[in-house]
């Protein structure tokens, strides 16, 4: 690393983040606060009164800022004075330092070692960190010439170090809130409140993300229409994952007809990329798999879109459609391919599936005495089936409004699972003979609630020619925003199961009261039974938050394994230089069992490590990523990598631990050249 970068490149969660300087304000210690407003008059400085604990922050003009700090340095009233910073692609963020870092040793590392490397620069002890081996918060000290962000930087270029983060001051605030400029309007993820905007009609976005924001490793299926994957709100390393159109018969699913515009608002519901460009979904930070359907339910139709969806990982599956008939029971294989994909995706957890239960104002199952239909099409006691939305494994999807109430159209049902936050409108039915009809009797009063703000097709194409939609709705809508919740609570805990998550979703659902009769047919079922649960609402209306904060409490304390069993590799090897197909490097296991606990220790000199992914590779095949292209200009890579600062190995439990294990090294940048020096793993059995 260069030495003018040093003071400039932040170490942060295994990256490295460049800050710039803020050029009219700097931090000061003093010896105590009685001292702060003379040196302030001194350098004729403002004193910012929302400064940093245990420090005062002074405002200068720009060009007196390094005159100023000098002069506070030399005062013997001072403990230290520091530069304030800012993320370099966040301007208007303020980066405070403390006098603290912390650092983590490789395991071999004995304390004497120890004590030898942070007496070099200066670093006083303060503890160690419970549950992470061989790791320490220092203070820098008078012994220091360096501050923590320079003494980080200096301790990554050790193998010996795995870790070396100064502790950085960043003011909170009280929940995460996206900078997207459309995020303001999309009520339904949190809102404070507002005209048609009843108290907790949102699903408490913002404090679910002050948890998780989403995996890349948890990924959504939407199946509909088609999806714009060149909307901007769908870009993002990882984002689409195993695209395909079954309509078109290849992997491009993009919109071509006119009316081809659904399923774009609908993934955004669900997932639409924090990017500060637009709108956000539930779940920003989970991958996308957009499936165009053909169009046609029948068996081998559903079957190809729920095997490509298990075949290809997806988590959730999120679908807002159903059946253009009143009556749709499904077929032995169409409850058959649902049923393997909730028992048999994800690798046997399941995947969670969630229809969208329609928009008639009709029952999921259940008969109504029909009239006033066009052309007398519906007419007499009808049984209204929906077939996917009754299917056991299937978790369906109610709409509640921006008040707090069920949406006029929305299907009801024993079947109904949970609500979600949508817009309101008169009810209203596809048919093929009709075409898009309202459900009689027509509703004609006013319908209070506000609409979905999510993505649309690019350009003039779609909904709305501005590339984002203000008024998407539906259960078509409420579907998706469950979808993005489901895969923030596996992104909680990749370890529940399909079941598990269902639960969960029930069990944190908010018990939303309707006590007005149903503005079309007149009768009230806005309430709950001695159950839980509502014929309206399900369980409730879907809680991100609380669900959320339920999927963390569950997840399971790791077994001590009853043996343990290791590999190595010592055999140095270079690492192809853009090459995408890698370096492969094995160990063999001979020992039988099902694993139980894994860590893989790596060693690798590379000329910029920021260029290298690293896979482990089971027997099976079964790859999961270990290190990211996050490593920036490091050029010594030696860490360990286990379930705790590795939430993807999970993945890997329950494998058969026999047989042939190998590390896969890809340098798809070309220039930089690298060697992988030996690895190691561990597998308890």
């Amino acid at each position: 690393m260069p030495d003018d970068s040093r003071g400039l490149i932040l170490q942060r969660g295994g990256e490295e983040i460049v800050l710039e300087k803020s050029e009219d304000r700097f931090t000061v210690k003093a010896t105590s606060k009685e001292e702060v407003p003379g040196l302030a008059a001194q350098v004729s400085a403002q004193v910012n009164r929302n400064s940093p604990p245990k420090m005062s922050e002074f405002v200068v003009p720009a060009n007196q800022r390094d005159q100023a700090m000098e002069s506070i340095r030399n005062s013997d009233v001072v403990k230290y004075a520091s530069h304030v910073y800012y993320f370099k692609d966040d301007p208007a963020s303020r980066v405070y330092l403390t006098n603290q870092l912390t650092v983590q040793f490789a395991p071999h590392l004995g304390d004497h070692s120890v004590t030898q490397i942070t007496n070099e620069f200066g670093l006083k002890r303060v503890k160690s960190i419970e549950g992470i081996t061989n790791a320490f918060v220092f203070e820098v000290t008078d012994g220091s010439s360096e501050n923590p962000i320079k003494v980080a930087n200096q301790l990554m270029q050790r193998s010996d170090v795995l870790t070396a983060e100064p502790n950085i001051i960043v003011e909170s605030q009280q929940h995460y809130r996206p900078r997207d400029p459309q995020y303001t309007k999309q009520w339904h993820l949190n809102h404070n409140g507002g005209n048609e905007l009843a108290s907790g009609s949102h699903i408490f976005a913002e404090q679910a993300w002050d948890v998780t924001r989403g995996n890349r490793s948890v990924v959504v299926a939407v199946m509909d229409d088609s999806v714009d994957i060149n909307h901007p709100d769908f870009q993002g390393l990882g984002k689409i994952v195993a695209p395909r159109d079954f309509r078109g018969k290849d992997f491009i699913p993009l919109p071509e007809d006119a009316e081809d515009n659904h399923g774009t608002s609908c993934a955004g519901v669900a997932i639409a990329e924090e990017n500060g460009i637009g709108a956000v979904g539930a779940a920003p930070g989970c991958a996308l798999m957009p499936i165009r359907t053909t169009g046609f339910l029948d068996d081998e139709s559903i079957e190809e879109l729920f095997l490509w969806a298990i075949n290809k990982g997806a988590s959730v599956i999120s679908c807002s459609w159903g059946p253009s008939a009143v009556y749709y029971p499904l077929s032995l294989r169409q409850k058959a391919v649902l049923t393997r994909a909730a028992t048999q995706g994800r690798r046997g957890k399941g995947c969670v599936i969630i229809f969208a239960a329609g928009n008639a104002n009709r029952p999921t199952d259940g008969v109504v005495n029909e009239s006033g239909w066009p052309r007398d099409a519906i007419k007499g006691p009808t049984r209204w089936l929906g077939g996917f939305t009754v299917h056991p494994d299937v978790i369906t999807v109610a709409a509640s409004t921006s008040m707090g109430k069920k949406a006029a159209y929305s299907n009801w049902g024993p079947q109904v699972s949970v609500c979600a936050p949508s817009n309101n409108a008169p009810p209203g039915v596809g048919l093929p003979d009709l075409g898009y009809v309202a459900t009689p009797p027509e509703v004609n009063i006013y319908l209070p609630g506000l609409g979905i703000v999510t993505t649309d097709r690019v350009g003039a194409a779609g909904y709305d020619p501005s590339s984002y939609t203000p008024d998407f709705g539906g259960t078509s809508s409420a579907c998706p925003l469950v979808a993005g919740v489901a895969a923030l609570v596996l992104s909680a805990n990749p370890d529940l199961t399909a079941r598990e998550v269902r639960q969960i979703l029930e069990q944190t659902a908010d018990k939303i009261v309707d006590p007005d009769p149903d503005p079309q047919l007149g009768f009230r079922k806005g309430t709950y039974e001695a159950s839980g649960r509502s014929d309206w609402f399900g369980y409730g209306k879907v809680n991100a938050a609380k669900a959320v904060q339920m999927a963390v409490k569950k997840r399971a304390v790791p077994l001590t394994a009853p043996r343990s069993v290791q590999a190595q590799n010592n055999t140095a090897q270079n690492i192809p230089d853009g090459d995408a197909q890698g370096l492969l490097s094995a160990v063999q296991i001979n020992d039988a069992g099902a694993v139980q606990d894994i860590s893989v220790t790596i060693d690798i000199d590379h000329g910029y490590l920021g260029d290298l992914e690293i896979r482990l590779v089971a027997p099976s095949g079964q790859s999961v990523l270990l290190q990211g292209r996050t490593l920036g200009i490091k050029t010594k890579l030696q860490t360990l990598y286990n379930l705790q600062n590795t939430p993807a190995l999970r993945l890997l439990l329950g494998e058969a631990s026999q047989g042939r294990w190998q590390v896969q090294v890809i340098d798809s940048v070309p220039t930089d050249s690298g060697t992988l020096n030996w690895w190691q793993l561990k597998l308890g059995i």
